[in-house]
């Protein structure tokens, strides 16, 4: 697995290099002192995977992996800060590193990283169409779609509902629902989004989701009715 290190930091680059001495099939191709170095390296080269630090001069990490076509490398964050974390994590990345980086913590992101090149390369589909992140307070946690049973807008909030608890995130409604994909999720009220696998039955005005009720707005029935394909 090639891999180039991208940080204006020399100790830090110096440290990531040392942390890649651990792994076996890690080969470092180059190492960069700021992203439009590598971005020029990344037009001529191809790698596996970047390591990459998010603030730095003239272009930051985040608008070097937005200025990559096709085809980009798999990428790793290292910063000093977590206040990207929901930014990195809607680019794919395979994970997100807090400086100083635990050598624990490191092989997990590369583990990470080699599973989603496999997944690349055998055309299954990627890791991130079957969970989302959200913000929980403090923490970036991973949920997987597949749990998730409904969500609902509550002011500036989202509630989203899962089997054993919920999550209350600070988002919009508008954008809480462009992230649940269409295949998965339909819209029944504008306060309500649903996993139509979730739904149990339909009753007086509504559905019931694991013995949740969630009403239907008549501007969503009809196309609510379509995609359940009563019969």
């Amino acid at each position: 697995m090639t891999c180039v290190i991208i940080d204006d930091n020399p100790i830090a680059r110096a440290t990531l290099a040392q942390l890649a001495t651990m792994v076996n099939d890690l080969v470092i191709s180059a190492e960069c002192s700021n992203a439009i170095e590598a971005y020029n390296f990344l037009l001529e080269q191809k790698v596996d995977l970047l390591l990459l630090d998010i603030e730095m001069p003239e272009m930051s990490g985040l608008e070097l992996i937005r200025n990559l076509q096709d085809k980009k490398p798999v990428v790793i964050f290292t910063t000093c800060k977590n206040d990207y974390a929901v930014q990195a994590f809607e680019l794919n990345v395979a994970d997100y590193l807090v400086k100083p980086v635990p050598p624990n913590r490191f092989i997990q992101a590369i583990d990470r990283a080699r599973s989603m090149l496999q997944t690349r390369e055998h055309g299954i589909q990627a890791m991130t169409d079957e969970f989302i992140f959200i913000r929980d307070s403090t923490t970036i946690r991973k949920l997987k779609l597949d749990d998730i049973l409904f969500a609902e807008a509550m002011g500036d909030y989202v509630k989203i509902h899962m089997r054993q608890r919920h999550y209350l995130i600070h988002v919009k409604f508008k954008t809480a629902a462009e992230r649940l994909p269409a295949t998965n999720f339909i819209r029944v009220h504008r306060s309500f989004i649903v996993a139509l696998d979730k739904i149990d039955c339909l009753q007086d005005g509504g559905l019931v989701i694991e013995g949740r009720f969630v009403p239907i707005a008549d501007t969503y029935r009809r196309n609510f009715i379509n995609r359940i394909n009563v019969i």
